[in-house]
């Protein structure tokens, strides 16, 4: 995972040209031996789960890493990759701001494991400092997203979870494309109307691309106050319910607006383990039973 001089971005993860060698448009992005190469990375991983949403805010990155580790909690092999370009959270979720992927021989790289086995990738781990802006045009984050499916060595994995760029442009399109036989999207609003109708695209834009969805996560569903642990709906209650019904996709469940989800957050303890017996983990866990049922 080198750089080249090919591309002017001048905002690669090492500060000069573009961190994606041989992966430029006409150049190895559009070469066979890629296509097959990215093919047979895939064919070792037995569900994809692409968890997206239409906004940023809703708490995406913070769902896909606690699906990710509670999957991980009932044994299962799993992977957890982090596309989102200008925003990619996951090493701040996980306590792994400056770590760097090993790079073995044919140019791999290794996924970073934390406790109990689970390997995890994202651009963050790849730029130099934490406020470093991704300022890159369109093939050279095609080629990355690529580079992060293909030169990643993940092995046999139960569950890859796949934390995407919020929207529906070319990132997140990009991807999508790249993993045609996908089992689905979890798709992830808060309750207000501004998220909803936003998120709705997100669930249309799946159904153009034949991608199947696995439900809809309503976040920050009422708050828990901590003082007498009673449920306010700071942000209304049920919007998300109700988009999935409208949009006729099922409804996996609510997680509500935690005070210790956004301090285990900061703190980088993935939330479902660190505090197993709370409600909110139990609704994480419920979200989590039909990703288990998949065939």
């Amino acid at each position: 995972m080198g750089s080249c001089s090919s591309c002017s971005s001048g905002n690669s993860p090492q500060g000069e040209g573009c961190a994606m060698a041989g992966n430029q448009p006409g150049n190895a992005a559009q070469c066979p031996a890629q296509e097959d190469k990215l093919k047979k990375a895939l064919q070792r991983i037995k569900h994809k789960i692409l968890v997206l949403s239409g906004k940023g805010g809703v708490g995406k990155s913070t769902v896909a890493v606690n699906l990710a580790v509670a999957l991980a909690l009932e044994g299962k092999h799993v992977g957890l990759l982090d596309v989102d370009f200008h925003g990619p959270s996951i090493p701040k979720l996980l306590h792994l701001e400056g770590r760097r992927p090993e790079v073995i021989e044919n140019g791999l790289a290794l996924p970073i494991e934390i406790e109990g086995g689970m390997k995890v990738m994202s651009l963050g781990f790849l730029l130099q400092r934490q406020d470093e802006a991704v300022i890159w045009r369109g093939p050279v984050k095609m080629g990355a997203i690529k580079q992060l499916l293909t030169d990643v060595q993940w092995g046999d994995l139960d569950y890859l979870v796949i934390d995407f760029p919020p929207g529906t442009g070319d990132e997140p399109l990009s991807v999508a494309q790249m993993i045609p036989d996908a089992d689905g999207a979890v798709v992830v609003t808060t309750p207000q109307d501004v998220s909803t109708v936003d998120v709705s695209k997100s669930i249309t834009f799946c159904r153009q691309l034949n991608i199947p969805i696995l439900g809809v996560v309503e976040n920050m569903s009422g708050l828990i106050c901590p003082h007498c642990s009673q449920l306010i709906n700071l942000f209304k209650q049920g919007g998300g319910e109700e988009m999935a019904q409208r949009m006729g996709v099922p409804f996996l469940g609510r997680i509500p607006l935690d005070p210790q989800i956004v301090e285990s957050s900061d703190q980088g303890r993935p939330f479902v383990f660190h505090h197993q017996n709370s409600e909110s983990a139990a609704a994480m866990r419920k979200i989590v039973q039909p990703l288990l049922e998949l065939s």
